[in-house]
């Protein structure tokens, strides 16, 4: 039987990069590792989509793995934003350091977040933690979780 041996990378498709990188790379401050153009003709096949290429911008996510920002180009695109609710919504989770200091951060460079503070997590097997969720450009959410103390 096959199975799961690691995590390499999640996905999220962007409509403007350069903005994309403001919440990600300066807002986040999640390291580039490369930003480049994908136009092999595999990615047709693969993608059942005719788009000419792909700018791709792999981050780096300290203690592995990396978050893919894919702008396509020359196809239609059209917004997919939903609610954490809704089937086929999803959303990134990263640890923080100091969630309040990144919520403040990310918020003064002009982003949106779903609660205007961070919010202690009072129940449950995260009780003691923190967390919010910020909007990236195109609406996708991204929560910030500080890890209960000792935890």
């Amino acid at each position: 039987m096959a199975s799961i041996t690691g995590f390499f990378h999640g996905g999220i498709t962007v409509s403007d990069m350069d903005r994309a990188l403001v919440f990600y790379r300066d807002g986040l401050g999640l390291e580039v590792e490369f930003d480049r153009i994908l136009d092999g003709p595999y990615l047709n096949t693969v993608l059942a989509l005719d788009h000419s290429s792909i700018r791709a911008v792999y981050l780096r996510i300290p203690g592995g793995g990396f978050v893919e920002l894919l702008e396509y180009r020359g196809i239609e695109r059209l917004p997919a934003a939903s609610r954490p609710c809704d089937p086929g919504a999803g959303h990134l989770c990263l640890y923080v350091d100091d969630v309040e200091a990144m919520h403040a951060q990310v918020v003064a460079l002009g982003f949106r977040a779903r609660s205007a503070q961070v919010v202690d997590i009072t129940s449950g097997p995260n009780q003691g933690a923190r967390s919010c969720y910020l909007l990236d450009p195109d609406g996708y959410p991204v929560e910030l979780f500080q890890r209960r103390p000792g935890g």
